[in-house]
């Protein structure tokens, strides 16, 4: 049995992903902050849930990753896929209003979280057997272009990028194969306000489209499923009419 690891599966994104894997046939380890909303997730998988391993992790620190992983290792034995997908952003205001606190808990949790798992998952599918591994990074269209008012997490975004090339470009000799998934307006409590509506770069106010979640479940499975001899580095999937193209 394969298996995979979920940074923030509490809820959204994560949440759906793991049932996914979970339907897919992986033992899936679940982290997140928030143990109730976890073990909610594993009961939601009815008696998939059997292969669902729950551990409460704040991956900004490093001894909670490391433990994580320990225990994700000591359960299932090896380590198939990571989908480091925990997220955060900060108030939609201008940068010169930012704190140096809320610039710091996006950067701690969209980025040096991600190279913390990034990290412990590479010591794993380096020493196992077989040897190999995927890490699949959740960017952002964020990754690409940012939205008005929001320097910290498209800077961290941004920034992920960087760590997926350089990851796959380092480990790809180990046959760990990295990639980012790159996602638009997934119907997730995280785009309640597009459905509202949220300021565009002209400073208007309009309603963006979104897509449903099983898409992006989908698009990380079938990232998931390849082969170690292929790889997929970047994937975009969006809401077909969000203001994404010619964005600004």
């Amino acid at each position: 049995m394969k298996t995979a690891l979920i940074t923030g599966a509490s809820s959204g994104i994560g949440k759906h992903t793991a049932l996914g894997f979970l339907k897919e046939g992986f033992a899936v380890t679940l982290a997140g902050r928030r143990k109730e909303a976890l073990e909610q997730t594993v009961a939601e998988a009815g008696q998939l849930g059997e292969n669902a391993l729950v551990v409460p992790t704040d991956v900004r620190q490093p001894e909670a990753v490391t433990e994580l992983f320990t225990q994700h290792k000591n359960r299932f034995g090896r380590l198939d896929v990571l989908f480091n997908n925990a997220g955060i952003g900060a108030p939609a205001i201008p940068l010169d209003e930012i704190s140096y606190e809320q610039w710091k808990a996006v950067v701690d949790t969209n980025l040096t979280a991600v190279f913390l798992c990034t990290k412990e998952a590479v010591k794993i599918m380096k020493a196992q057997s077989p040897k190999g591994g995927r890490i699949i990074n959740n960017g952002s269209i964020s990754a690409h272009v940012p939205r008005p008012n929001s320097a910290p997490y498209t800077a961290t975004k941004h920034a992920v990028t960087g760590l997926t090339r350089s990851t796959l470009l380092d480990y790809r000799k180990h046959n760990i194969a990295c990639g980012q998934i790159d996602i638009g307006n997934a119907a997730t409590p995280m785009a309640v306000p597009m459905q509202q509506g949220i300021l565009q770069a002209n400073g208007t106010i309009a309603v963006e489209p979104t897509m449903n979640i099983q898409q992006v479940v989908d698009a990380v499975l079938y990232m998931a499923n390849l082969p170690l001899e292929a790889n997929v580095p970047f994937m975009t999937v969006m809401a077909t009419a969000m203001p994404y193209i010619g964005r600004g």
